[in-house]
This record gives structure tokens, C-alpha cells and sequence, in this order.
């Protein structure tokens, strides 16, 4: 049984360009109105950025590949129509 879903009022092209260009900002994710989302992504840049000010650059690595790791997910999702705005409605063409 397919479950049925209302239609996000975004724009599929915007989310996903969003999330290509910008996806370890967490632009997207405002975009979306994913405010919590959006803060968690924003916070993973700004601890990157302290622990490679600090020199703690293995550290920073590590967030930045989880950061990068968690973009790519989140672009596959968007791409294949499988992502939900901050309401719960799908992002889709």
C-alpha cells in the first residue's frame, strides 16, 4: 500500500541546488524551514572550524567528513524525491 503525502510548496531545483552548492552549510535545510536541522549542520561547520583554529586538524577531518557524509546522504534523498520539508511534505518535481 502506497502512502500518500501532501507536495511541498518548495522548489525541488532550489533544495537541490541548495544542498549540491551549499550542503555542509546546512543552507538547505532553512530553505526546507528544517530549522533544527539547519542549526545541527551550521554547529558541525563552526566545531570543524574551532578544532582547525585550535590545530586539532584530525578532529576537524573527522567533522568534516561526517558533515560531507551526511550532505551526500541528504542530496541522494532530495534528488530521488524521498526528502520532506520541515512539515513533513515531500520535496518533488
Amino acid at each position: 500500500m502506497s502512502e500518500i503525502s501532501e507536495k511541498s510548496p518548495k522548489s525541488y531545483g532550489t533544495a537541490v541546488m541548495l544542498c549540491g552548492l551549499f550542503g555542509t552549510l546546512g543552507i538547505h535545510h532553512f530553505y526546507l524551514e528544517d530549522w533544527w536541522h539547519g542549526i545541527a549542520d551550521v554547529a558541525l561547520l563552526v566545531l570543524m572550524v574551532l578544532f582547525f583554529m585550535q590545530g586539532y586538524s584530525l578532529l576537524g577531518f573527522l567533522v568534516l567528513l561526517i558533515d560531507g557524509i551526511h550532505t551526500i546522504v541528504i542530496f541522494y534523498y532530495l534528488i530521488i524525491e524521498k526528502w520532506r520539508d520541515g512539515q513533513g511534505r515531500l520535496i518533488t518535481l
